[in-house]
């Protein structure tokens, strides 16, 4: 199927050369043989011409029959393949370029249209047998000769046969339309060999989809070099290939992941259940094991609201753009967790200006966004460390920075924190109950503002910091 449609498509534009070459070629045939008739004309004049300025310069009596001016006839006429004769002032022809001793021509008397019509012109031609003189149309050129004083004494006539001019066009034709077949052919072969260079990263791409249809997302495009829109087009498909093998990849991981994080609660809930049902759990730990249960419910719940969450942002969810007090959020959200500092023994400090910041945002969801950093912070606090929220304006914006002293996060890991579902190494050991999507959907509500949000880790503390953009004041 592929192939019949270049092919058709291949037709389709070597009908369209075709066209193109035949409007071409009748229009060239066409200038050529008005140029072949102009350059006859002009080779008849130049011979008309010559024969009356030599018979003029005779100047005798009875030049025009003469014998000398006749072999001169005679020599023009073998030169440029014409016949040419000379009449008297009243139609009789009086020499001629043939070379029978006994002329044809020679007493033969024109017509007396024929003369009406050459009366009082300077030069003349025509197309046809001069009123029956010729048994064929002949191309003529007609001039007066005068005498001394001016008077007319006869006419020039140079005449070419018109078969000949058929047959000298007849060659033209014949040789244009070998060169035109010729160029045409080669037309045809390098509009193939194109045609079919720009077909197949086309094709290359046809297959690759069929690919990448039934779950192989490996195939590419070979190297097109050319800059041009195929060349934008395969490097585009590329690129969208290699996007999708990365997302088939982040999928698929994904997954593994749910997988992973919804089989453990669920495990550990059926172990639980099926423990106390069976006896294997005495009466007196049933309590401890119901709590457990418990939790992992509860566990399993987050991991639940978090993806749907996680869900509704990755669809574009709008979020609502109003204006609000960042200090006020930033403490109201940290008292959220006094009862934790003080388990724990963190040494708690805000930094924020003495008047209120107020930026544009979603208050809802950048709470969320306070309340993640800063239980991630106490989470991997170490016991007796301090922990830090800072707010200031820079640069027109506003940056909330929460920073925690605890492990350093390798740095190869600091690419990957917002990942979904990954934990460090650190993390597995003391998030025993997190499901790795806090830190993800934190970077996704901060891009839906149009913001951005990095980390950094040294010398055991660890600093998260987002920008807002600032609110006008009122």
């Amino acid at each position: 199927m592929r192939q019949s449609v270049f092919f058709k498509n291949f037709l389709v534009t070597a009908c369209m050369f075709a066209v193109c070459f035949v409007i071409f070629g009748l229009a060239m045939l066409a200038a050529g043989r008005a140029f072949l008739i102009r350059e006859q004309e002009r080779s008849l004049y130049s011979s008309a011409d010559e024969i009356k300025l030599f018979a003029e310069a005779m100047n005798e009596q009875d030049a025009l029959s003469s014998l000398e001016l006749r072999m001169t006839l005679a020599a023009i006429s073998r030169c440029n393949d014409t016949h040419i004769f000379i009449c008297d002032d009243g139609g009789t022809v009086v020499t001629s370029s043939d070379t029978f001793r006994v002329s044809p021509f020679i007493g033969e008397t024109l017509s007396e249209s024929v003369m009406r019509t050459l009366a009082g012109r300077e030069t003349y031609e025509t197309v046809g047998d001069l009123d029956g003189f010729y048994d064929t149309e002949h191309y003529v050129v007609t001039v007066p000769v005068e005498d001394l004083r001016g008077n007319v004494d006869g006419y020039v006539f140079v005449t070419y046969e018109a078969d000949g001019f058929l047959e000298a066009w007849s060659g033209f034709i014949l040789t244009y339309l070998l060169i035109g077949v010729l160029v045409l052919a080669l037309a045809m072969v390098f509009q193939y060999i194109y045609s079919r260079r720009m077909a197949r990263p086309l094709l290359e791409m046809a297959e690759a989809a069929d690919k990448f249809g039934r779950g192989d997302y490996s195939a590419r495009v070979g190297s097109y070099e050319e800059d041009d829109e195929i060349g934008v087009l395969t490097q585009a498909f590329n690129g969208m290939a290699e996007s999708l093998s990365r997302t088939e990849s982040r999928r698929s991981e994904f997954v593994a992941n749910v997988s992973h994080e919804l089989r453990t609660p669920m495990t550990a809930i059926a172990g639980f259940a099926d423990g106390i049902l069976d006896g294997t759990i005495p009466p007196s730990e049933e309590k401890q094991y119901l709590e457990r249960i418990s939790s992992e419910t509860k566990r399993l719940s987050r991991l639940v609201r978090s993806m749907l969450d996680m869900s509704r942002l990755q669809d574009g969810a709008a979020v609502r753009m109003e204006r609000f007090d960042l200090s006020e959020l930033v403490v109201r959200t940290v008292l959220n967790f006094e009862e934790r500092v003080e388990e724990k023994r963190l040494e708690m400090e805000l930094r924020m200006p003495e008047d209120s910041i107020y930026v544009l945002g979603d208050e809802d969801a950048l709470t969320r966004v306070v309340y993640n950093l800063v239980d991630n912070a106490i989470k991997f606090s170490r016991a007796g460390g301090a922990l830090t929220v800072s707010i200031w304006k820079e640069d027109g914006l506003a940056y909330t920075s929460v920073r925690d002293q605890g492990e350093t996060i390798p740095r190869e890991e600091l690419p990957l924190v917002f990942d979904r579902f990954h934990k460090s190494d650190r993390s597995r050991s003391q998030d025993k109950d997190g499901v790795g999507l806090g830190l993800y959907m934190v970077k996704a509500i901060i891009a839906a503002h149009g913001q951005r949000i990095f980390v950094t880790s040294e010398a055991g503390e660890t600093a998260f910091t987002f920008t807002l953009a600032l609110a006008e004041e009122e």
